[in-house]
């Protein structure tokens, strides 16, 4: 049921039932699976939920690790209502972040939503490869010093678990707050990314052994998700990694594919970005989902 009710394109990679599966398995000693299934002749609904044993909250699965959360469904709303109010048997607040406004469905009265961060793109329908590239001359020109330094633009698939190893490794050593610094993160990343090596694309700025940028994406039917990026520090006046993201964008385009910068509208995105979707935080009591429990127990 799960793969029928993502098979529409409406949702993304990060509603894949094998991808949930193996976070499932990895994270279980830190979120106890406790996923609802419910289903009627007008429509099925599935609340793919944990629950967090660090501070008793209901999260959905993926750990800190999947950008979009929903709950894959179809049909009437009232099923999915019913899905999530049997989240009230756990007498435990729900908490998901974070949700895109065209996934919130029919839920907007039961849930508390805030606004959150935005996730900026580019769109093919708003620009073209050739325009993308003349609006940001700067960047190419960057990419051409890099070459003349003896890099050369690679690109790798989901099989390479010591490449992958190896920028997550770096992106922790980089930044103080990565999430990465958590070994088990890194190890779902680079299963995830042999589970899926089609979806899975990582691209780097290499001369020889050395590596001045690498961003890994996930290729997602029209779209490619730009999900990490990384530069070496000693190359920075050459701004790699933004000149890495830009070529990788131009090349989308020339493709016909759309980019999804993701989670948070850092300056680097916003530079780039021709687009903005907006993302909420999405909260509900454990006394909110009780009394949504009780009328829909009513109601039938």
């Amino acid at each position: 049921m799960w793969e029928e009710l993502c098979a529409d394109g409406r949702y993304t990679v990060f509603q894949n039932f094998e991808l949930n599966l193996l976070a499932a398995a990895r994270f279980a000693e830190r979120e106890e699976p406790y996923v609802v299934c419910a289903e009627s002749e007008r429509g099925a609904a599935i609340v793919p939920a944990v629950l967090r044993r660090s501070d008793g909250s209901i999260r959905l699965l993926g750990e800190e690790l999947f950008d979009y959360r929903t709950f894959p469904h179809r049909g009437d709303d009232e099923v999915l209502r019913a899905a999530v109010g049997a989240l009230a048997e756990l007498a435990c607040p729900l908490e998901i972040v974070a949700m895109r406004e065209e996934d919130l469905g029919g839920l907007t009265d039961e849930l508390d939503l805030t606004p959150f961060v935005a996730a900026p793109g580019v769109s093919c329908a708003q620009v073209s490869a050739e325009h993308f590239a003349a609006a940001h001359t700067r960047l190419a020109r960057n990419l051409r010093r890099m070459e003349r330094l003896g890099f050369a633009l690679r690109a790798y698939d989901g099989n390479n678990p010591q490449l992958l190893r190896s920028i997550y490794t770096a992106k922790a050593q980089q930044d103080e707050a990565s999430l990465f610094h958590d070994s088990a993160r890194v190890e779902f990343m680079v299963s995830a990314a042999g589970l899926m090596p089609d979806v899975f694309e990582v691209f780097t700025l290499e001369n020889g052994r050395k590596m001045a940028a690498a961003v890994v994406t996930l290729r997602d039917g029209q779209w490619r998700r730009f999900y990490t990026g990384w530069f070496a520090p000693e190359y920075e006046k050459h701004s790699p990694a933004l000149a890495l993201i830009f070529e990788i964008t131009r090349r989308s385009l020339a493709e016909g594919m759309d980019c999804d910068y993701m989670t948070g509208e850092q300056p680097y995105k916003m530079r780039l970005a021709t687009n903005s979707m907006a993302l909420y935080k999405v909260r509900a009591t454990a006394e909110h989902l009780a009394a949504a429990g009780r009328e829909l127990r009513m109601a039938v």
